[in-house]
């Protein structure tokens, strides 16, 4: 898993090659310099013994004092290139997972927390960051360092070295043992952080919120999000003091070391068999190898960590996305566009497909799904002419409207555009033939403008005001107090109801889509807002094919075509005249919301006259 993981960091660092390439030339620079200034070191300790020439330690002691300027300087570029290194990592990986999570299906985001994806994008991230950004340019100096002070320090005393070596077990073996510790509990809190960002996202948004203030106990709520709060900060805390003892075992090691080498090394320049300025040398040249392998020692377990990140991030990019264009995928053909559902059968992908078990917080995946939803749908609606679909609820109308701009594939028959299968035409030409507006209005918490101009980038002011004319909303946008700049909060929050259901429209007239789906437009608007909303509809479906799915059936008298649908079947269709003179389901339905509608205001004034 690990060697699988490693070859995948190598594919994404492989851009930052050249960059790469000159972050270990600096480290062997710098590693070389970390050496020579414990020579020089000794060497000046051997002149002053030896009352030498007072020239020859000056030109040493600014020779050390060029190197320490040296290394500073080399020090400060390391960083910048170690930085961006890792931020160039971050970008590519953001990017990517950005990128491959749009490609996801709607099913994908129906079951993910989105807490757990969003922490994937930014603690993951960044824990894999480190990786390039820390331990790539501590590894490589180190590694050098390590292997030119054994050099030097044979040189000097190869007792004195091969003694100090003895104790290098002791950085080895906890730092294996260690590595593996940190990992299980990186991996533990990457899951625990996950978990906590995903209730926060639920409860700060303007529905979790208010569903809060409506139902919830805010003691309870409050003690819940503390335990979650308090599993991080636990782990947090384990890792803290595994760390800590971890590097102060290493770092009391080094000090054994070196009271070793200054206790052999006097006494070996006592008996007259070493230098004075060598038992110096050693004794700096140790503290720069154990200095390298503590933070050897440390890497390991960063390694550990950051691969843990890394497999996270994978696990999101290993996600077959449902919907793939082909390579030779078409274009829409020019013109008027009829809309067909060819003998369409259709079941929702099981969790298994489209998700993982930690995106959804839970030990194993719902195993359930797959079962067909509808049964051999077929229909046309003709170019410039309106299909409505009207039935219980449950009954498949709103799945039939997702497979038309290939939310979901079909699993059998076909679904065509202007004469083509939607499978075969790029998503591109699709969505630019293709607008829809379903029934939760929703907006981005962004201004009016951001929100219309996600419908075409390009659009003038004018036909931003042409089309919220057209909506009904020029004067309601007029009297905000920043007009088009003015945030409607999130998920369109700060308008109401039929104000966003006709902010939607108004991007759909600005988009000028030929074909339109309305998903129960008008399901939760007041008669008030109803009407304005059904004004605003009908200038967005002049002309244009569509296929209208509608509760009330009040709404789809005119449509050209009316489709009952039950249990994922078609079982009734014919204009409102038609069906109602065949006196089946599609009757009954109207009867019953006829009645309730005619019995209303009678119920009202009974009420009324028991009152008084």
């Amino acid at each position: 898993m690990a060697r699988a993981t490693l070859r995948r960091i190598a594919a994404f660092a492989r851009p930052h090659r050249a960059r790469i390439a000159q972050f270990v030339l600096l480290g062997v620079v710098t590693a070389l310099l970390a050496v020579a200034t414990p020579v020089l070191a000794g060497h000046v300790v051997d002149a002053i013994v030896s009352r030498g020439d007072q020239g020859t330690v000056v030109r040493l002691a600014l020779l050390i004092a060029l190197i320490a300027v040296a290394e500073a300087a080399l020090g400060i570029l390391g960083r910048r290139l170690s930085a961006t290194l890792g931020e160039g990592l971050i970008l590519d990986l953001r990017t990517a997972v950005f990128d491959h999570v749009q490609r996801m299906p709607v099913a994908f985001f129906t079951r993910t927390r989105t807490g757990a994806l969003v922490s994937r994008l930014n603690n993951d991230v960044i824990g894999a960051q480190r990786a390039f950004s820390n331990t790539l340019s501590g590894v490589v100096s180190n590694v050098v360092t390590l292997v030119l002070t054994l050099a030097v320090m044979v040189t000097l005393s190869w007792q004195i070295t091969l003694l100090a070596l003895v104790l290098l077990p002791l950085f080895v073996v906890p730092a294996r043992r260690m590595g593996s510790r940190m990992a299980r509990m990186q991996r533990e809190a990457a899951t625990l952080n996950a978990a906590m960002g995903t209730r926060m996202t639920e409860r700060f948004s303007a529905p979790g919120a208010t569903l809060v203030k409506l139902f919830g106990r805010p003691e309870e709520e409050s003690a819940e999000f503390a335990a979650r709060a308090r599993r991080v900060a636990d782990i947090g805390v384990r890792t803290a003091t595994a760390q800590s003892v971890f590097m102060t075992a290493l770092t009391l090691v080094s000090s054994l070391a070196l009271a070793l080498v200054y206790g052999l090394g006097g006494w070996f320049a006592l008996r007259g068999t070493l230098e004075p300025g060598a038992v110096v040398s050693l004794a700096l040249l140790l503290t720069r190898m154990y200095a390298p392998l503590t933070a050897l020692a440390g890497a390991r377990v960063e390694v550990m960590s950051a691969l843990v990140s890394f497999e996270r991030v994978f696990e999101v990019l290993d996600l077959e996305p449902l919907i793939e264009e082909k390579p030779d995928a078409r274009e829409v053909p020019e013109g008027p566009v009829a809309v067909e559902f060819d003998d369409v059968r259709f079941g929702y992908p099981s969790a298994d497909k489209v998700s993982l078990a930690s995106l959804e917080e839970v030990a194993s995946l719902d195993t359930r799904g797959g079962d067909e939803v509808l049964h051999g749908i077929s229909f046309r609606a003709e170019p410039g002419r309106t299909v409505a679909l009207v039935g219980s609820s449950g009954a498949g109308k709103s799945t039939i409207a997702q497979l038309l701009p290939r939310l979901y594939d079909v699993d059998g028959g076909a679904v065509r555009v202007g004469g083509v299968d939607v499978r075969d035409l790029s998503a591109g030409s699709l969505r630019a033939t293709l607008g829809m507006v379903t029934q939760d209005g929703h907006l981005f918490h962004d201004t009016v403008r951001a929100n219309l101009l996600l419908a075409r980038p390009e659009a003038t002011e004018p036909e931003l005001w042409d089309a919220l004319r057209r909506s009904r909303l020029d004067d309601l946008v007029r009297s905000l107090p920043d007009g088009l700049d003015t945030v409607v909060g999130e998920r369109g929050y700060r308008l109401s109801g039929g104000e966003r259901q006709r902010m939607t429209i108004a991007r759909l007239l600005l988009a000028r889509q030929r074909v339109v789906i309305l998903d129960e437009a008008t399901a939760h608007l007041d008669n008030t807002s109803e009407a304005a909303v059904q004004e605003a509809l009908a200038e967005a479906l002049e002309g244009r094919t569509a296929v209208v799915i509608a509760h009330r059936l009040s709404t789809v008298r005119s449509a050209d075509l009316i489709l009952v649908v039950e249990g994922g079947l078609v079982v009734e269709r014919g204009t409102h005249e038609e069906l109602l003179a065949a006196n089946g389901r599609y009757a009954e339905l109207y009867r019953t919301q006829f009645e309730e509608r005619e019995s209303a205001p009678a119920r009202i004034a009974e009420e009324d006259g028991a009152a008084a």
